[in-house]
């Protein structure tokens, strides 16, 4: 046995002598946040597959349910672990949910073990509904029964090194940075709160406490979010942040926690946060409590339920995601201010890419991901990178998450695509952009993908469309040309970014889930669409859009999508008889106008370099 599928067997240990049948583990922390601190790691941990997913093990099986996105790197990670790969994203998928009562449906008992704190209320809310659904009575006695055991932290028996949770420097934001001051966040909520009945609300997601406190921190990497719960009444604010002494050395946390306590934010051990809401259920001091069923833990949840006699516990959407998402003017001109400057640091960037590979200079992928990093972080304000930098060669481009390795990374050479996805934290804005770099001669199939991939791309970019069309519709105007040639992606198309936040928010998502919600005046969103071939090439060719209004007619209003990114797409291999006159005009606007904004700001031979590469096509 390898160290995972030992690992595996561990787990099936702590199983047999607990009477459990499955035990759920998942790549999420307590709130529900799509990246997360080491400590929350537990899939990696035990089966050593590094991307995201799920894990199940019973006492003759184990898997990791993931997407389209990580088929190949989790086939390849999970390689001799005894762990199975469940694909999800395809037409065949059998989910967690369904898969646990079919994969019980001879027992007559089934207990089903989860970490509470790391399960989403909702998503626990599946899996009960799937036994159910099933003829399964939950804590029943009869011949089907089935029962959820909420087993928090149950791991800290065999990973005696596993990461504590993270306390790092926090900092706040002014108005001038952000647009409304924490007050307004708060009165704009307590508004929300009355209006509905509410006289508590407890938010869990971090990007949203973040965005509500005008603070930001470290404690996950990429995402300059604070991990901690935020509590409001109609008469105060509780902030669940403290995991211990503050070190001496960190005035930034101290002022801020001074400026929180000025404006009426009370500061609370991180831990307290279980008892603190159970004594105000308990205790009858609220009659409803507002609760984000996505984001809130099942542990959590469990404690309320089992203590709220006489409170109303209303699950629903947090207000807080919509409105984090429309940004305000002075959002805009940072995220503007953000692309920009980003913009100057990926043109150097390419030009220095492409003059090493000419010049037959030993380059890698981990190397040409530092040089992007280190060009950025000569720009003031920069905090950091958005999210670990995929830099991809041939081959390893043909995993949309390529996770590049610091040794044996591929060499570059003169000839095929090399593909560069990465994005930057600022203290005015988030970035992210994909660009797929011909370093030499290309294919004839890798010429047309790459034309083919920034067809869709401009098809999305250039479209109005009516004000209040679904994210899901818009999704399918990136696609029709890879369609029309019967090729597609597995991923989204699109996904919102935060302002100085997390790189990936919702409400928004232009993928071919059925997301009602409709793009709106003031959403940052990434247009990417892509082709991957296995053992070939990966194609990516990714903007950030804002989407504004575009007028009113006799037929309603109408919106567009205005780019933010500023980096030329490279026009050296299209197939320009795939491109229509449209398509083209708009390519040969978009790189003029990449070149008239950024050629002053570069250095004269990247500037003379720029002009070339954005000269009109056809």
């Amino acid at each position: 046995m390898n160290l995972f599928s030992e690992r595996v067997e561990a787990v099936r240990r702590i199983m047999r002598r607990q009477g459990w049948d499955a035990v759920i583990l998942t790549g999420t922390d307590p709130h529900s946040s799509e990246y997360s601190a080491p400590r929350w790691h537990p899939v990696g941990w035990v089966t050593g597959y590094t991307g995201e997913g799920d894990l199940v093990i019973t006492l003759d099986h184990a898997g990791v349910w993931t997407d389209t996105r990580y088929f190949i790197q989790a086939e390849r990670e999970l390689h001799g672990s005894g762990v199975e790969l469940h694909k999800t994203r395809v037409p065949e998928q059998i989910l967690i949910p369904e898969w646990l009562p079919g994969h019980f449906s001879s027992f007559e008992n089934v207990v089903v073990a989860l970490d509470g704190q790391s399960q989403s209320v909702s998503s626990v809310l599946d899996i009960r509904n799937a036994f159910l659904a099933q003829g399964f009575e939950e804590n029943g006695k009869g011949s089907r029964a089935f029962t959820i055991a909420n087993a928090s932290n149950f791991l800290d028996e065999i990973w005696l090194d596993r990461p504590p949770v993270p306390q790092t420097p926090v900092i706040t934001l002014g108005t001038e940075q952000v647009g409304w001051s924490r007050k307004q966040k708060i009165d704009w909520l307590r508004k929300w709160m009355q209006e509905r009945g509410h006289d508590a609300l407890l938010l869990t997601a971090l990007d949203q406490i973040a965005w509500m406190l005008n603070v930001r921190g470290q404690d996950v990497q990429y995402n300059p979010v604070v991990i901690s719960y935020l509590l409001m009444t109609l008469d105060s604010v509780q902030w669940f942040v403290r995991k211990g002494p503050i070190p001496a050395e960190d005035s930034e946390t101290e002022d801020s926690f001074y400026e929180l306590t000025a404006d009426g934010v009370n500061i609370q051990d991180y831990d307290e946060v279980k008892s603190a809401l159970v004594g105000m259920v308990r205790d009858d001091e609220v009659s409803r409590l507002f609760l984000d069923s996505a984001s809130l833990n099942y542990d959590l949840y469990r404690a309320l339920s089992d203590h709220a006699s006489h409170a109303e516990l209303e699950l629903g959407k947090s207000p807080v995601i919509l409105r984090k998402a429309v940004k305000n003017e002075v959002e805009i001109a940072g995220m503007r201010e953000a692309h920009f400057e980003d913009g100057v640091a990926m043109e150097k960037f390419l030009y220095w890419l492409e003059m090493s590979v000419r010049n037959g200079d030993a380059v890698n992928e981990y190397e040409a991901a530092r040089k992007i990093h280190a060009l950025r972080a000569e720009i003031p304000g920069f905090r950091g990178e958005s999210f670990e930098t995929i830099s991809a060669y041939g081959p390893n481009a043909a995993l949309p998450h390529y996770v590049t390795p610091v040794e044996g990374s591929a060499e570059l050479y003169p000839k095929g695509l090399y593909l560069c996805d990465s994005g930057g934290q600022y203290l005015f804005g988030t970035t992210d952009i994909t660009r797929t770099i011909p370093l030499g001669p290309c294919t004839p199939l890798e010429k047309e993908d790459y034309t083919l991939v920034l067809k869709g791309h401009i098809g999305l970019a250039k479209t109005v469309f009516p004000k209040g069309t679904a994210c899901c519709r818009i999704d399918a105007l990136a696609r029709v040309p890879l369609w029309n040639s019967m090729r597609d992606f597995g991923h989204g198309t699109g996904h919102g970014v935060g302002f100085y936040l997390n790189v990936h928010e919702g409400p928004q998502g232009l993928r071919q889930d059925l997301n009602h919600q409709p793009l709106m005046p003031g959403m940052t969103t990434t247009n990417e669409p892509g082709i991957y071939r296995e053992g070939q090439h990966g194609v990516r060719h990714e903007n950030v859009y804002l989407t504004v209004d575009a007028g009113r007619n006799d037929f309603g209003s109408w919106l567009r999508s205005e780019p933010l990114t500023l980096c030329h797409f490279d026009t050296g291999i299209l197939v320009p008889d795939l491109l229509d006159r449209d398509e083209i005009n708009w390519l040969n606007q978009y790189n003029a106008r990449v070149f008239e904004t950024l050629a002053p700001h570069l250095p004269a031979e990247v500037a003379d370099w720029l002009r070339d590469k954005t000269r009109p096509v056809g």
